[in-house]
């Protein structure tokens, strides 16, 4: 497989976000170079409930910054990295939204704005 060439996206970005793609992108590249939340706050000086809002940010902003419990944070290098992370990401917001709707006790089409159809 070919590994594909993410490019990263220049908006102005903040100091601690600057910081953390500094980090990841010359010692976390890729899966097998992840790094784990904790350890990349003692590394940045950033405390790591902050760390995980930087990480968010820059993902908003389009920077291949993935990871899962497992693996840590990295820069994705291929389209699988990617794209294990998006199923990760997906996997976790559905969970979200389910228990929502067990919550509010409406099924999981009704919260989302689904029509039904009367058959």
């Amino acid at each position: 497989m070919t590994q594909q060439q993410f490019i990263f996206p220049e908006p102005k970005r903040d100091t601690l976000g600057s910081i953390v793609l500094f980090h990841l992108s010359r010692d976390h590249k890729g899966r097998t170079k992840g790094i784990k939340a904790g350890l990349l706050a003692v590394t940045t000086g950033i405390h790591e409930r902050t760390l995980r809002t930087v990480i968010s940010k820059l993902r908003e902003e389009g920077v291949p910054v993935v990871g899962a419990p497992e693996t840590g944070y990295y820069i994705a290098q291929t389209a699988d990295e990617l794209e294990e992370c998006c199923a990760f990401l997906r996997s976790r917001a559905m969970h979200s939204l389910s228990i929502e709707a067990r919550l509010r006790k409406v099924p999981l089409p009704a919260l989302l704005g689904q029509l039904n159809l009367n058959t």
